[in-house]
């Protein structure tokens, strides 16, 4: 009579407190799994930091860090030797732009059409075809520019063997998924309100597609373009066969170049002996390209922040 009165009065049942308690401690274990797997992405990045780093301070204790950033010859391993990263940068500039100009305006188009003109079936079958892309390995990519795209290029203008002009088309073959996905799936997440509001008002389907739809799915866009072209300037093995081994400041796309990964790529297979200078230009040239790229990322995720539509 009296556990039935205090049951009645409102006492939790212990059975019920033991299950209630089981339950919070997973609950817990569980946050803290998720908080764990989220905490890796910050421990990974600064544990490339500190492998990094350590070297780089090295190399720029050597070095001067204005003729670093101002100087247009590389020859790190020449008698007279020079470190102007610049003609590194201008030649992954140059094929990332390239890349660009490719990946761009045919991945916008792609996701046009995906997102506001095609028919479930066939969005079904072309958006798996073109993510197939995206799986190729890049080593493939590479060979497919050196052995078909440049000779297609030297029938109709005069190339080197190697040159930028084929690595980044082909490059901008490879991103062209990232582009053309990632722009459709912020272009489908737009309300449908909007496009019935805009036909209610007499607007065509490519009006809707272009003034209404693409505006309000822009910072989705422009996040996707800025992943690409990070992925453009990461790029290894495609620069690395197609576009040369000869770093020089140029923006001819018609010559041989040398990018900073192709670079890192050379001396790491090479005999640079360990602490020495030319060992400590790679992770020089290595922490460069990751500010580059951490930098485009930020601007990403601010431009994202800033711009994102919010609808109700």
């Amino acid at each position: 009579m009296a556990s039935t009165q205090r049951i009645a009065d409102g006492y939790p049942q212990r059975g019920n407190m033991g299950r209630n308690t089981a339950r919070d401690i997973r609950e817990r274990a569980i946050h803290l799994i998720l908080l764990a797997a989220a905490a890796v992405s910050i421990f990974t990045t600064i544990g490339i930091l500190f492998s990094l780093l350590g070297e780089t301070i090295s190399f720029f204790r050597n070095v001067s860090i204005v003729e670093y950033f101002t100087g247009t010859r590389w020859a790190p391993s020449f008698s007279r030797r020079s470190f102007g990263v610049l003609a590194l940068i201008s030649a992954t500039a140059m094929t990332s732009f390239i890349a660009m100009l490719i990946a761009v305006p045919l991945g916008l188009l792609a996701a046009i059409y995906l997102s506001e003109f095609a028919s479930r079936r066939a969005r079904s079958i072309i958006k798996p075809l073109l993510e197939i892309l995206a799986g190729i390995p890049t080593v493939v990519y590479g060979f497919f520019a050196l052995l078909f795209v440049t000779p297609l290029i030297r029938r109709v203008y005069d190339v080197d063997i190697f040159n930028s002009l084929s690595a980044g088309i082909v490059m901008g073959i490879a991103i062209l998924p990232l582009v053309s996905s990632l722009s459709e799936d912020a272009m489908s997440a737009v309300p449908n309100s909007l496009r019935e509001g805009a036909f209610g008002l007499g607007a065509t389907r490519f009006e809707v597609a272009t003034r209404v739809v693409f505006p309000a799915a822009l910072s989705g866009i422009v996040a996707s373009v800025i992943l690409a072209l990070s992925r453009a300037v990461g790029e290894t093995m495609i620069v690395a066969l197609a576009a040369g081994q000869r770093p020089r400041f140029t923006f001819d796309p018609t010559v041989a170049v040398q990018t900073m990964t192709s670079y890192i790529v050379s001396v790491s297979q090479g005999e640079a002996a360990v602490g020495s200078i030319q060992y400590q230009t790679i992770f020089a040239v290595g922490t460069t390209l990751f500010a580059i790229t951490f930098a485009m990322n930020l601007f990403s995720h601010w431009f994202v922040r800033r711009f994102r539509e919010v609808y109700d």
